[in-house]
């Protein structure tokens, strides 16, 4: 298999993936520290899957690590076949949850006139953007994974 930017086992791999984490990390905090996030099936939904996406970014941030430091090689196409629909469905769930609550942002704060909840539209804002962030990063590895083993 081929060693490009952003495969298993390299530096710009390893920064996906904590980019991945960091971002939903952050889009699941924004929407926490709301009152009323969870009277709405989107922001719940968002939550979810920025969950998911935090464990699964995490593990394999965390096995990118430990590939740095023993210098191994991970390139396997049993294991690059899993990165790629792991990425592949957690990149869906994180555009349809990203969309519903972006959807229902634009709701309450345009649609709506203006928003009666204060800061927490700003905090919903925030999360929306920082979740769509979180999908450009784990599309990205998913793309290079996918190149990665059509490549193999």
């Amino acid at each position: 298999m081929k060693d490009f930017p952003g495969t298993p086992g390299t530096w710009t791999g390893l920064i996906l993936r904590i980019s991945q984490c960091m971002f939903a990390a952050g889009s699941i905090a924004s929407m926490a520290t709301t009152s009323s996030f969870f009277s709405v099936t989107a922001f719940c939904y968002l939550i979810a899957s920025m969950g998911l996406q935090v464990i699964w970014s995490f593990g394999l941030a965390f096995l990118d690590a430990y590939a740095l430091v023993k210098k191994k090689v991970i390139h396997n196409p049993v294991l690059v076949s899993l990165f790629v629909v792991g990425d592949w469905v957690t990149a869906t769930l994180s555009l349809a949850a990203a969309s519903a609550s972006a959807g229902i942002t634009v709701l309450y704060y345009s649609d709506f006139g203006d928003c009666d909840f204060g800061k927490e539209c700003q905090k919903y804002q925030i999360s929306v953007a920082l979740a769509f962030l979180s999908w450009i990063m784990i599309a990205t590895s998913s793309l290079i994974m996918f190149w990665l083993l059509a490549a193999g």
